[in-house]
Formats: structure tokens, C-alpha cells, sequence
């Protein structure tokens, strides 16, 4: 008499697999028909994945979280062992393969944080001066100097929160 859990199935069916990753079948199929995972057909064509394929999705979901195109994913993916499961240093080899443009996206985007509050405080939303709408340019120095105490601008340089004393 057997004792313990029954043995694993070497496949899984479409529907074990979108249940154990939790991605939508169609989105599985999708993964197919990109090459990023692939199956194998019964005898009466039913879809059936290698066990392995379960983190093959979970990498590529992980991979779009970040960011990361599906074409650069599979070809990273391209870089797995064929016809053995992956090891942990083989995810840790092709995971190192986005480490520079993380960090420089890290970069960037803290960048943009930075400027993203400088003009906020800034308040003068100009195409022509400010670092947010125009990261390039440094802005016109016209721009630079109708910048006001309060932050906004008028087109002709005038403050809009002071009163005119000329004026009504």
C-alpha cells in the first residue's frame, strides 16, 4: 500500500496552468503564439505544458511588471537551457541580463520625480522653460526671468497676483 501524496503529472493542462499561474487562458495562448512558452499536442490536440512552463510565466509576468518588452523577454527566455528544467542560477544568469537598464530606468525616473516636484513648486507649466514639459532645454531665458515669487507668469511678465494700481 502507497502511502503519501499521489505523483505529480509530468504536464499540465491549459486550464492547471492559467489556475497555478493565474494568467487568463487567452493570455497563455497569447504567450504561445509569441514563442515566449510552448506546449505539446495530444492525440486529440489538447494543449499540454512541461511543468516547467509555470515559471516561465511567472518570469514573464514579473518581466512586463518591470517594464520589459515581450521581444526582450523571449529573448532572454532564448537563453534557458533546452530539455531540462531550469536551474536558479540559470533564472539568476538571464534575470542579470536587465540589471543596467533598471538601474538607468531607476535613474530616470527619479530624475523625473525631482523635476516633477521642482516644477510644481515652480508652478509656470512652460513649454519653452520649464525642465518637466522641455528636458533638454534648459528654457528661454525670457521664461527664466517672468518667473514670479508666486511661480506663475503672465505672457507680458506681469505678476497676476498683484494688483494693478493703474487698474479699476
Amino acid at each position: 500500500m502507497r502511502t503519501g501524496s499521489p505523483p505529480k503529472p509530468a504536464h499540465l493542462t491549459i486550464g492547471e496552468l492559467a489556475a497555478r499561474s493565474r494568467v487568463p487562458t487567452s493570455t497563455l495562448r497569447f504567450y504561445e503564439r509569441r514563442g515566449l512558452i510552448a506546449s505539446e499536442r495530444t492525440l486529440g490536440n489538447q494543449r499540454r505544458y512541461p511543468r516547467d512552463v509555470l515559471r516561465r510565466v511567472t518570469f514573464i509576468r514579473m518581466s512586463q511588471q518591470l517594464g520589459i518588452p515581450l521581444s526582450e523577454v523571449r529573448a532572454v527566455l532564448g537563453l534557458l537551457p533546452e530539455g531540462r528544467t531550469p536551474t536558479a542560477e540559470d533564472w539568476a544568469r538571464i534575470s542579470r541580463c536587465w540589471r543596467k537598464d533598471l538601474d538607468a530606468r531607476l535613474g530616470r525616473l527619479t530624475e523625473l520625480r525631482d523635476r516633477l516636484e521642482a516644477c510644481i513648486g515652480c508652478g509656470c507649466m512652460s513649454f519653452t522653460g520649464c525642465l518637466l514639459a522641455n528636458p533638454d532645454g534648459a528654457g528661454s531665458d525670457r521664461a527664466q526671468s517672468d518667473r514670479t515669487e508666486s511661480g506663475r507668469t503672465d505672457p507680458d511678465g506681469a505678476d497676476p497676483d498683484k494688483a494693478d494700481p493703474d487698474g479699476p
